[in-house]
């Protein structure tokens, strides 16, 4: 299992991530799909390729194909809106903010799965790029589709640990003279 992989690869300081990958990953109560989702779309907005290797397959094991290809996407865009949205919360002239934006974003209309769990995805994506305008919209979305605040937290657990163990695994990698 590549879980136990990625728990395998952490250094004996980074035992709370290896605590925490099992609880909040191996042992999830989100529904398949809304974890696995989470797992992909967050594995790939941490650009680790140790963490994308390890849990991709699990992830597309578990997903459907429009679920796997709706959590890539959801990376994909927020990727692109994280840097957008938080740039127009952190100018101070507001201007900026009242500027069409003009970014294609059709994805966010018809990701292919419940909308929701896209929504849950894009939350998570923008916890780990740190866009609090995006965070607070998505969070909105969810709570209007009546998605309980403990799947929401659940999560930002999922990106702040696979952010975690990312960083951690891609130090040591660069400490040990490997490159990823």
């Amino acid at each position: 299992m590549a879980l136990d992989d990625l728990k395998a690869a952490l250094p004996e300081y980074a035992k709370d991530l290896k605590l925490n990958l099992s609880a909040v990953i191996g042992n999830s109560d989100l529904p398949a799909q809304q974890l696995w989702g989470t797992v992909l779309a967050c594995a790939m907005a941490t650009r680790s390729p140790s963490v994308l290797r390890e849990l991709e397959p699990e992830a597309k094991a578990n997903l459907t194909p429009a679920a796997y290809n709706a959590a890539k996407g959801a990376a994909a865009v927020m990727g692109m809106n994280n840097v957008y949205y938080r740039t127009l919360h952190l100018l101070s002239d507001k201007e900026y903010s009242s500027m069409r934006a003009g970014l294609r974003m059709n994805i966010i209309g018809t990701p292919g799965v419940e909308k929701a769990d896209f929504e849950l995805w894009c939350f998570a994506v923008s916890a780990i790029n740190g866009c609090g305008q995006c965070l607070d919209s998505h969070e909105a979305v969810l709570r209007k589709h009546g998605v309980e605040r403990e799947v929401i937290q659940a999560s930002m657990k999922i990106a702040a640990i696979l952010q975690g163990v990312a960083a951690t695994l891609d130090s040591e990698a660069v400490l040990a003279g490997v490159t990823a």
